[in-house]
């Protein structure tokens, strides 16, 4: 909402043959009263959804809860209840409330279910330390009555950690820090039900120490349900266009990209566009970027012009996060991992959504080369449910980071 003030204003104005003269203008100013619809209950009040410095001192019927190990419900003051668990032998002189089970296993071929919330609500913050093979550890969300995931990605990849070793994030939504600790600080509301799970591929177990803060509140009707797609192709066919996502069905915002790039050529590898299509479009796109390095808020290859190098960064909205090069002995290739973060200019449809990047290098005669690439991806966006049918997701085998 705004509001407009009129005020009159007298201003001197120098002129150049003749005397000061007093204009008397109208200056008409508008005062934007940072209110989110998003935050508001029915009646006006604020519902807890979407805590920020703008609003964090405004009082709120939003109650919190904490699912983890230590309180697989998250109920109110039934935390850190536990007799037995994983930690019993180290918590064996001490008893019950003395971090008796801090993490969880999942067995290989198995599904957990790390955590299922009835009502309504939102999920603010999760944190985990998944200790296994990240590419085979599939996270899944579902939202409401749901039976397919909204969300289905390999915990690392849905983390930017998509090369399986840890790289520094410091990004609004996505933090990770030493030594594998995810974070995720995406809103996730939801009106009925949450359910989050983990799968296991792997041939061995998987532990996973997690929390998932979430509030029981009134979410309020224009909220749209949290996505992420993971796609990968290795390598990528000849003139060949990477669809980062498609079969979006519905209404909503695009909000974020991850990439593992993996480079099988020598020389620059970032010269291709990313393309929105938007509502209908088709043989041409809404919104085309004019180069990889350019759409993750980079430039010139994100290279240092002294020193003739790749440089890492990791800020709010986009990074570099990761420059792996080859060890002249089994690791061969060069490989990057980027995120953009949508949060200040979401991509908004109506209808539909699909988006598309091209992998684009240089040869000989100042002429682009389409490269046969691996890459894998996640895109990140809020809808209005049903949404499409996601693509299966690859078998083990063509997760494998090789």
């Amino acid at each position: 909402m705004g509001v407009v003030v009129a005020c009159p204003l007298a201003i001197q104005i120098p002129g150049a043959d003749f005397k000061l003269m007093k204009l008397k203008v109208l200056l008409t100013l508008t005062l934007l009263v940072s209110v989110s619809p998003v935050a508001l209950g029915q009646d006006g009040s604020f519902n807890g959804i979407g805590t920020d410095l703008g609003n964090l001192y405004r009082m709120s019927d939003a109650k919190s809860y904490s699912i983890s190990p230590e309180n697989f419900t998250g109920e109110k003051g039934k935390a850190a209840m536990a007799k037995e668990g994983v930690a019993s032998s180290a918590a064996r002189e001490l008893g019950q409330g003395w971090k008796m089970n801090p993490y969880v296993i999942v067995d290989p071929g198995k599904t957990f279910t790390l955590g299922e919330i009835t009502g309504s609500g939102a999920i603010e913050h999760i944190w985990m330390t998944p200790a296994g093979n990240w590419r085979h550890s599939i996270l899944r969300m579902y939202w409401d009555e749901e039976t397919e995931p909204s969300i289905e990605v390999p915990v690392g990849d849905f983390f930017a950690m998509g090369w399986g070793q840890y790289a520094k994030v410091s990004s609004l939504p996505v933090v990770v820090n030493p030594a594998s600790a995810f974070n995720c600080y995406w809103p996730m509301p939801f009106r009925h039900k949450a359910k989050i799970t983990m799968e296991n591929l792997d041939d061995k177990p998987l532990s996973v120490y997690y929390q998932i803060d979430f509030i029981r509140t009134e979410v309020p009707k224009d909220a749209a349900y949290f996505h992420a797609q993971f796609r990968r192709v290795n390598p990528l066919p000849y003139k060949y266009v990477y669809t980062l996502v498609d079969n979006i069905k519905g209404r909503g915002q695009y909000v974020g990209t991850y990439m593992a790039w993996g480079v099988h050529n020598n020389g620059w590898w970032g010269e291709g566009e990313i393309k929105f299509y938007i509502d209908g479009d088709k043989e041409f796109p809404t919104i085309a970027g004019t180069g990889t390095e350019d759409y993750f808020n980079g430039s010139y290859d994100f290279e240092d012009p002294e020193k003739h190098e790749y440089v890492e960064f990791s800020g709010p909205y986009s990074g570099l996060v990761q420059v792996l090069k080859p060890d002249g002995l089994y690791k061969s290739q060069e490989r990057f991992g980027l995120y953009r973060w949508h949060i200040a200019d979401p991509v908004r449809f109506n209808d539909d959504l699909r988006v598309t990047i091209q992998a684009l290098g240089w040869q000989s005669g100042g002429r682009y080369l389409p490269l046969q690439d691996d890459i894998s991806s996640v895109v990140y966006w809020y809808q209005t449910e049903p949404h499409g049918a996601f693509p299966k997701l690859p078998a083990k085998d063509s997760l494998d980071i090789n």
